[in-house]
This record gives structure tokens, C-alpha cells and sequence, in this order.
């Protein structure tokens, strides 16, 4: 039989929360710095603390720190009752209009059963992060409405060189509400940049990848995909109904580990109505080149969708910020790619 003539069961559909938008950041604000991941201290290793500071006075931003932050344990993170307290506290100080998450790691799933959702639908702020904090993004999302943004975390502004772009894309979403028009990097960095500042390798960018043409606007949702997938099953998982997924992996994963991943996401009981699909750019150890993803995209469950590939976002830098729970605008034709973002 062919796929993409097989019968549709009906699902039970989730219901779209109604987007509630943070307000952005002016000069002045306090942000608030936490560890639901990984701690602090285990950054501190390599200690890029004082440039961090010199960039958010910069930006005329002030910051804070949450009490638990700098605990340590053998994951190199901290008690679930630490960190939920810390993100709590966060949320509960009218005085902090931001929050930045530390760096990711492996581990903030586990504070989800034990979060306050009313106490963070009643604060809306900006949150920010990546990797590991997807479970956190989107489980909020699909729990209050709250847009969160996946950009750089605390750490990220530690990096002294090649990191204007993310600076500025970051100013963008969080302060100005994306008024940049998206272009391709002209160059990217998949490097330990945090071991050795003075050692860097740019390499040369070769623009978006137009895998599949077509267009097609929704509601975001995506960030790390083998993150993502934790929250399948569960109260936290957002609706796939209706979304333009975007993704992104890190080294850790493969060709066909990346396939594997994204199929279970797509076999979801609402994954039937996405919209569209835009993938991160991979570092190179990941060995994840554009024939592996043609055929990827080649599946049936993505027929006739448009698919974006090798954009800027995921654990390489220039890093995007984007709004978990934003909508996106995405055209994929033979003219090339064009992809607009917007937290409302």
C-alpha cells in the first residue's frame, strides 16, 4: 500500500492554548539568572563571568542570580526542590521582567511534575534558553500559553568573538519584537569556544537548504528534538495541530538517530495537520550532511509540506532566538527560502 494513500484514524484533538506575549525588555530591567539544568558552578570551570556582565551592562540590563544557582551535585546540577524553587522565585519577583537559564543539560524534565503553572501563567515574563530547556519551553507553552523564547543562555555571552549576530538577534526578539528580516549567515562556528578564546574557526556559510517546496504559517514549536520527545505521553506535550516545527540536534546525535527521533514526533496523534517544518544547522561531528536530509524529508508523513534545513539556530553559533508558541511565516520555493518569526 502506498503511505500517504493509508486510512487516518481520528485522535482526540488538544486543545491550542490562547498566546500570551511577555513583555520586552528596556533599559534597566533586572534579569534573573537560574540553574534548571545544569549549575553554575560546573560553568565557572571556565569562568567568562566578568565578560558576561560587560555585555548585559551594555545592553542596559541588570542581572541577578537565583540562591540555588551555584549548587553542585554529581550531574554537575542540583536537587529537583532547588531548581523549582529558584524558577519559582523567578517568576514570583515582580522586580525580574527576564529570566535566563545558566547553560542545558540533561535533566530539567524532572521539574516539571512539580511546577506552579498558575503562579507562571499569573507572572508572564521572558524566558530564555536552549538545549535541554525545550522540556521547560514547550511544557510551558502547552500548560499556560506563555511564548518563551529557545536563544542563548547566560553562558552564551562568555563567547568574546564571532558573537555579534547572536547578540543582535537576540536584541531583536526580546527587546525590539523581531523587526530584523531572517538571511543566512555568512559564516558559522562549531567550536570549543569556552576552552580557548583566542583559537577559533569560522567556517564559510552555504545558506539555507531548500529541501521541499511549499508554504505555510503556524504556531512554533520545536526547539531540541530528542528533548522535545520527553514530553510525549504526558500533560506537558504542546498541540502539534496546526505548528510549524523547529527543530534542531546536537553532536550527540546521527543520521539515523536524528530520523528516528523526528518519525516518532510526526506519528503523534496531532502530528497529521503540521504545517511545516524548519531544521536547525547540525555541527559537523554530528555527520548530518544535506543528502541525509533529502531523504528525510523525502518521507511520507512530510508530503507536500514545506521543509527549510540548515538554518541558523540549534548548538552551533550565529544562534536565532525564537518564540516557542510564536508563529512563523515559511515559503520554500525555487527562488530559495524565506522564513519570518513574530512571538504574536
Amino acid at each position: 500500500m502506498d503511505p500517504a494513500a493509508a486510512p487516518k484514524t481520528s485522535t482526540p484533538e488538544k486543545t491550542v492554548p490562547l498566546a500570551t506575549v511577555p513583555p520586552k525588555l528596556a533599559k534597566g530591567d533586572l534579569l534573573r539568572v537560574i540553574a534548571p539544568a545544569a549549575s553554575r558552578a560546573m560553568v565557572a570551570e571556565h569562568d567568562h563571568s566578568a565578560l558576561i556582565e560587560r555585555r548585559f551592562a551594555g545592553l542596559g540590563l541588570r542581572l541577578s542570580y537565583g540562591r540555588h544557582v551555584d549548587e553542585r551535585d554529581i550531574f554537575d546540577s542540583t536537587s529537583v526542590a532547588s531548581r523549582v524553587a529558584d524558577l519559582h522565585d523567578a517568576f514570583a519577583d515582580p522586580e525580574v521582567k527576564g529570566i535566563l537559564t545558566v547553560i542545558g543539560g540533561f535533566n530539567s524534565n524532572e521539574l516539571l511534575p512539580y511546577l506552579d503553572w498558575d503562579l507562571i501563567a499569573a507572572n508572564p515574563k521572558i524566558l530564555c534558553g536552549y538545549s535541554d530547556i525545550t522540556a521547560l519551553q514547550n511544557a510551558i507553552f502547552a500548560r499556560t500559553g506563555l511564548v518563551t523564547y529557545s536563544g542563548p543562555h547566560w553562558s552564551s555571552f562568555g563567547m568574546r568573538d564571532h558573537f555579534d549576530l547572536t547578540q543582535q538577534w537576540f536584541v531583536d526578539a526580546l527587546v525590539d519584537g523581531y523587526r530584523m528580516e531572517l538571511a543566512p549567515s555568512a559564516e558559522w562556528i562549531d567550536d570549543a569556544w569556552f576552552l580557548d578564546q583566542d583559537n577559533r574557526s569560522p567556517r564559510p556559510g552555504s545558506g539555507w537548504w531548500n529541501l521541499q517546496q511549499g508554504a505555510a504559517s503556524g504556531r512554533i514549536i520545536g526547539g531540541n528534538l530528542c528533548t522535545l520527545n520527553l514530553l510525549q505521553g504526558t500533560a506537558q506535550m504542546p498541540p502539534l495541530a496546526g505548528s510549524v516545527l523547529m527543530l534542531e540536534d546536537d553532536e550527540a546525535t546521527d543520521p539515523r538517530t536524528f530520523a528516528r527521533d523526528l518519525t516518532s514526533l510526526l506519528q503523534q496523534p496531532d502530528a497529521e495537520d503540521i504545517q511545516g517544518l524548519v531544521i536547525g544547522r547540525f555541527q559537523a561531528s554530528s555527520g548530518i550532511t544535506l543528502p541525509h536530509l533529502q531523504e528525510i524529508a523525502a518521507q511520507p508523513a512530510l508530503a507536500g509540506l514545506p521543509v527549510l534545513a540548515n538554518v541558523d539556530f540549534g548548538h552551533t553559533q550565529p544562534q536565532l532566538t525564537l518564540p516557542i508558541g510564536g508563529r512563523a511565516e515559511l515559503t520554500v520555493d525555487a527562488s530559495g527560502g524565506r522564513l519570518r518569526l513574530s512571538d504574536r
